[in-house]
């Protein structure tokens, strides 16, 4: 039987947040909503300024959200999933995939969940995981023309954002990084970052880009709690090196990051992150070519939401 009820109670919350005053959200019962369970999917109109298509699978579940104004605009909706779990199939790990166009342009976005592991070789199967995604999406065919331009792999949009837990961790160990940390100096654990290093290589998202991270590890965390778990267990086999596993990245022209921040969030023992972007649409109508930028996220007040830095015994 297929459990519908928390991506429902995500969509609500997210509902909530975006269409009304912000002193007027509750997000007190927010910790029971990590309870995904089988795969879900299903077109969700709220009657409010957005709209959204969502998906869900085990753990991992996406929701776009559009302005009312812009709904007519939105066309060639789709959805394709792969798992990349338990004998390389199963939906605790892989990734969520939508694909739109706005006005002429294209738009994918991508949410995953990588392997997790911190010992050495790990970030090659996520490396593989990334590479598998890239290579088995593959969205439906809605137009059966030759000479069709809708796009049914997700490097064939204009635009692709890609976002979740990636699961790079910080080569160094426990004690190297934790001295790090005491000082906040961020740059050199991201020397030691898998995700960066795999980048710089060729070996992963090549051609993708990433904005400057100006924010703390965002795992492992003491539940409910400002500590990271390394600090909180004797257990070395349970201690885990604080690291950036959650990103956002992009891919195409057209697209400029304004923002890139982690929230506060303490129900989970990750923290999540944040990115706004601008990206331009092609709005060409009856032959002449104009085109505008917009803004996602443009009425949200980000001072109010940006984290101050804290210090690694902050807690």
């Amino acid at each position: 039987m297929e459990d519908n009820e928390p991506a429902a109670k995500w969509l609500a919350l997210i509902s909530q947040a975006l269409n009304e005053p912000r002193d007027e959200v509750d997000d007190s019962n927010v910790s029971i909503y990590y309870k995904e369970s089988r795969s879900t999917s299903g077109l969700f109109s709220q009657k409010s300024s957005f709209k959204v298509l969502s998906k869900q699978m085990v753990g991992i579940f996406l929701a776009v959200w559009v302005r009312s104004e812009l709904v007519q605009h939105i066309g060639h909706l789709r959805m394709a999933s792969v798992g990349r779990g338990i004998m390389g199939c199963l939906g605790n790990k892989g990734c969520i995939a939508m694909s739109m166009s706005l006005h002429r342009t294209t738009f994918c976005f991508v949410c995953s969940h990588l392997t997790s592991g911190e010992k050495e070789g790990d970030e090659l199967k996520r490396n593989a995981d990334v590479a598998e995604i890239l290579k088995s999406t593959q969205f439906p065919t809605i137009c059966k023309t030759p000479d069709s331009q809708i796009p049914e792999k997700i490097l064939d949009h204009d635009r692709v954002i890609w976002l979740g837990d990636l699961n790079y961790r910080i080569s160094l160990s426990y004690h190297d990084a934790r001295t790090l940390l005491e000082v906040n100096d961020w740059d050199a654990l991201l020397d030691k970052d898998q995700l960066m290093t795999e980048r710089e290589a060729g070996r992963v998202f090549d051609g993708w880009k990433e904005g400057k991270i100006f924010f703390a590890p965002t795992y492992k965390y003491w539940h409910n709690s400002d500590a990271y778990a390394g600090e909180m267990t004797k257990s070395k086999r349970k201690r885990r090196t604080p690291a950036w596993c959650d990103r956002i990245l992009w891919y195409g022209n057209g697209i400029e990051q304004l923002q890139y921040i982690r929230g506060e969030s303490r129900f989970s023992d990750h923290r999540p992150v944040c990115a706004v972007f601008k990206a331009r649409v092609d709005n060409s109508n009856n032959g002449r070519h104009r085109k505008r930028y917009s803004s996602v996220g443009a009425g949200i007040p980000l001072d109010e939401i940006m984290p101050q830095r804290h210090s690694f015994y902050e807690y």
